[in-house]
């Protein structure tokens, strides 16, 4: 050893015996290297990016840009957005769903699908190196959907391309249209293109609803199970509560109004209903290509929704005005319906301030719910983009004071709450975790609030226990606190018999070496960062 190197030990682990195996036989023969692709999935978001334009992909990746612009953070940091698509199509009767991607992703989609409550299996489409740079793998795909094409089981099959095949260039957009009266929908949902797994939900709604818009165009079409509404209908936008579509029906009654389908549906008959109805209410305002296309189908598009007092008032005369109401009828709706919403909401206000975050896009209506139901919310966050759709809640909440964050990051969610050290953070699992350690009470968005009624009465109501019981919880959070205080973070966590083993002259010098290997990568890449 020379005298110039100088060994760094972070423990005596160097000193323990090693047991030698017996040495290899050089008659041994190794097995032959395969090829690489260079597109797995630890290629990185840029290279896998550059990878789908040059195998022509350019022109969906230049409309996602349009439609999901990415903001101050351009990856996703939530789940795979694919989820979203995915939980889409599973939730949809006589509709099968066709996964291609690499094993582990297709694994952990399923897995999550699962999770949450899919009943039914996941098609997957395994491919290689080689099937994947020589076109095998979408002759495998077809090949597929031709075996699943079973009229009698299935309305359509959802075919969805993740990263690696996206980023390979694998053109479902050659499938088939329909084979044996099936429907065939191919989309891409890279984690490089799509930012969140809600606007995964707008891709497939999109696609499904122009499918669906062509086929009107060309002439009769089924329709919905249901039957036809004898009433105008108003289509809802956006994945609700099961409740809140029929309290919707009930505040439109009297307009002489009746609510239509949910998109996403949950039967491919129900498409034709959607477009059917003249206007549509963007509830969760980014369904910006399922908004194309009810646009291309000439229908009238009302942001927000009937949230508390004041939004359901808007509301309601946004719906009349588009649909021609008259003023005297809507006044007449709203006067039956504000009364009781303005009582629930004075039955047990919320004392506290609150910060909250999320990524399903209800986050505005959700603060403007706690608002009015007394809470101090001073900040809210948004994994969403802004769209002209969400402008009447953002000017609501900022004339009350609210710092609205669209395109929010964890960081960004996380500094609010530590700037504002809230009685309540609602937020991501995330946002949940560091609000605990910091012994503030802290409730998961997704399972406990957007999983409850949010509009027109029964909305009113809903939130008020769930919240005041856990800020009731300070004191206990308190007493979890002092009690883990001293016990460390990070790599110091944990009881220690002495005192931790901190070698920050070991940190350092790791540090300086993975700086040198990430300028020697960048000069070896021409001086370009990816």
């Amino acid at each position: 050893m020379s005298e110039d190197f100088k060994e760094v030990r972070y423990d005596d682990a160097a000193d323990t015996e090693v047991i030698l195996g017996e040495g290899r036989s050089e008659a041994v023969e190794t097995a032959p290297a395969q090829p690489v692709d260079g597109m797995g999935c630890h290629a990185g978001a840029a290279e896998m990016e550059k990878a789908a334009r040059m195998a022509g992909k350019s022109e969906i990746l230049d409309q996602y840009a349009r439609d999901y612009p990415q903001g101050p953070h351009d990856k996703p940091q939530s789940m795979c957005p694919a989820f979203g698509s995915l939980r889409v199509g599973l939730r949809m009767r006589r509709t099968a769903t066709v996964l291609s991607g690499s094993a582990c992703c297709v694994y952990g989609l399923t897995f999550v699908s699962h999770f949450y409550g899919a009943r039914r299996s996941v098609g997957y489409v395994p491919f290689n190196s080689e099937t994947l740079v020589t076109g095998k793998l979408f002759e495998d795909i077809r090949d597929a959907v031709h075996e699943m094409a079973d009229p009698e089981r299935y309305d359509a099959i959802v075919v969805t391309n993740l990263c690696v095949p996206t980023a390979s260039g694998v053109p479902l957009r050659l499938l088939p249209n329909e084979i044996n009266g099936v429907r065939i929908v191919g989309i891409d949902v890279p984690g490089f293109g799509i930012p969140t797994h809600a606007e995964a939900k707008d891709v497939l709604a999109g696609a499904m609803l122009n499918y669906a818009r062509q086929e009107v165009e060309a002439g009769p079409v089924q329709a919905p199970v249901s039957g036809k509404s004898d009433r105008p209908t108003v289509t809802l936008l956006g994945e609700m509560f099961p409740a809140d579509p029929l309290g919707i029906g009930g505040m439109l009654a009297p307009l002489g109004l009746a609510a239509g389908p949910v998109v996403p549906c949950r039967e491919w008959r129900e498409l034709y209903a959607a477009l059917d109805s003249e206007v549509v209410a963007a509830i969760h305002p980014f369904y910006t290509a399922a908004i194309r296309e009810f646009e291309a189908a000439g229908r009238k598009i009302v942001g927000s929704g009937p949230v508390g007092h004041d939004g359901t008032a808007a509301w309601l005369a946004a719906i009349g005005d588009a649909y021609g109401v008259a003023a005297d009828q809507v006044a007449a709706a709203q006067n039956a319906f504000l009364p009781a919403i303005k009582a629930a909401l004075a039955e047990t206000p919320i004392k506290g301030t609150i910060t909250l975050s999320g990524y399903e896009g209800s986050e505005l209506l959700v603060a403007r719910l706690l608002i009015e139901s007394g809470a101090d919310v001073q900040y809210v966050g948004s994994a969403c983009p802004k769209t002209p759709w969400s402008a009447p809640d953002v000017e609501w909440l900022e004339s009350k004071g609210v710092k609205v964050k669209f395109r929010a990051s964890l960081e960004d969610d996380c500094a609010a709450m530590e700037a504002v050290k809230p009685d309540l953070a609602i937020g991501t699992t995330p946002v949940v975790q560091k609000g605990k350690e910091l012994g503030i009470p802290s409730l998961y968005f997704t399972n406990l609030i957007s999983a409850r009624p949010l509009m027109g009465p029964m909305g009113a109501g809903s939130l008020q226990q769930v919240v005041n019981a856990a800020m009731a919880n300070k004191g206990r959070m308190d007493h979890m606190k002092a009690f883990f205080e001293g016990v460390g973070h990070g790599d110091t966590a944990g009881i220690w018999e002495g005192a931790p083993n901190l070698r920050p002259d070991f940190r350092d010098q790791n540090l300086k070496k993975l700086e040198r290997a990430e300028k020697a990568r960048v000069a070896a890449n021409g001086g370009v960062k990816c």
